[in-house]
């Protein structure tokens, strides 16, 4: 619940300096001091999506400077993310030297939170993630040719079919075939999601989420000029691929030898090692995204098995009293049962933007012992405008 001393605090924060400086975080830092509302010019979007935070667009992600910052104020031995999402957590608990967990229901989050944060021989990297890409070339000079090679990438899938040109349905199946040659895999499998996102049939504004192909020109939000459909996928597979490979390299650079797992299961019943002594996680906020159809194309192009029956809170479900209810249920679930593998006196910090005041400390086995509002004034594609999100400071008892 968000009233209007929440917003006149964050007011005169506004008129102040944010944190800026993440290093200077101490234990001893004070939580009031944490002035965390911060706009484009203070903490620009190449800082929020620096190296491999930017591998795959993931909507709904916290900014990694949260995570840097109370890593560095608690010092965990241990952290887990029972919403790993897009493994934001394990990789900056890794650049800090912090051994990290990470559990989704999602295939794809588990696939992708994987690539970002495993070890690479960048040499073997650099060769495989360029051939493909080369024999992508050889096959698709023969596209307009050689009808053997048009049938080999041809799907019956109704979603591809409906999705995607069909130029860039024939690249996007060549690039899916050959990966199996490849010693990065999972890797591979990441640049042709971001790549297949991107060469949908959809508006360049709507990447979010869109709700039906577009084959026509179009008048363009984004661009303000009359855009085309997309036709082919080969120019966003040249692109993601030099820019997948900077990114690996880049964290590279900070990457530590911390101990990173990452679990495809249901967090209510994942099987959890001991000595948890820090949770930091942003579950799902309710009824807002659908994580399963975000990826859709990715789960259609890799054959993923879906999980999304299991979510908790998804946008399909809505903000009624019984999904609301239903929702912190699963919550509860999830804090419950990974209690019982913390620490005493383990921490649990929670980023949500709490407006229905569902989460309650003391139903999830912990009690309330901080917590850091602010103001975030950021949001994706047209859906811009402000809202107050909150981190919850909790302590097993």
């Amino acid at each position: 619940m968000y009233d209007n001393a929440v917003a006149q605090k964050i007011a005169i924060q506004y008129r102040q300096k944010p944190l800026i400086d993440f290093s200077s975080i101490r234990p001893q830092t004070p939580l009031d001091t944490l002035n965390l509302n911060w706009r484009e010019r203070d903490l620009p979007e190449n800082e929020r999506t620096k190296h491999v935070h930017r591998l795959h667009p993931y909507l709904g992600k916290f900014v990694p400077q949260l995570v840097e910052i109370f890593l560095r104020k608690y010092k965990p031995v241990l952290v887990y993310d029972p919403f790993v999402g897009s493994g934001t957590t394990l990789v900056e608990a890794n650049a800090l030297g912090i051994d990290s967990m990470g559990t989704d229901i999602s295939v794809f989050n588990v696939l992708l939170s994987k690539v970002k944060t495993a070890d690479y021989d960048i040499l073997l990297l650099e060769k495989e993630i360029y051939g493909i890409l080369k024999r992508l070339d050889t096959y698709k000079s023969k596209f307009s040719k050689d009808e053997k090679v048009n049938k080999l990438f041809s799907t019956k899938n109704k979603y591809i079919q409906n999705w995607f040109a069909p130029n860039a349905q024939k690249e996007l199946l060549c690039y899916s075939r050959l990966i199996k040659d490849y010693t990065y895999q999972d890797l591979l499998k990441i640049v042709l999601s971001r790549s297949a996102r991107s060469a949908r049939l959809v508006t360049h504004y709507d990447l979010d989420f869109p709700k039906e192909p577009q084959t026509k020109p179009y008048q363009c939000y984004k661009h303000q000029r009359t855009c085309q459909p997309v036709e082919e996928a080969h120019k966003f597979l040249s692109r993601y691929t030099i820019d997948t490979l900077d990114r690996i390299k880049d964290f590279s650079k900070i990457k530590t030898k911390a101990k990173v797992v990452v679990n495809h299961a249901d967090s209510r019943e994942v099987e959890l090692p001991g000595g948890i002594d820090m949770v930091f996680t942003s579950p799902p906020y309710i009824g807002l995204i659908d994580y399963h159809d975000q990826h859709k194309y990715a789960y259609e192009l890799l054959g993923l098995k879906n999980n999304e029956t299991q979510e908790i809170g998804p946008a399909k479900k809505g903000q009624s009293q019984q999904a609301k209810s239903d929702y912190i249920k699963g919550i509860n679930d999830v804090l419950l049962h990974t209690r019982d593998f913390m620490t005493p006196k383990g921490l649990a910090l929670i980023v949500v933007n709490d407006k229905y005041a569902l989460y309650q400390a003391e139903t999830a086995g912990f009690k309330e012992i901080g917590r850091v509002e602010r103001h975030v004034n950021r949001r994706t594609g047209r859906r811009e405008g402000a809202f107050y999100e909150s981190i919850l400071i909790w302590q097993k008892v």
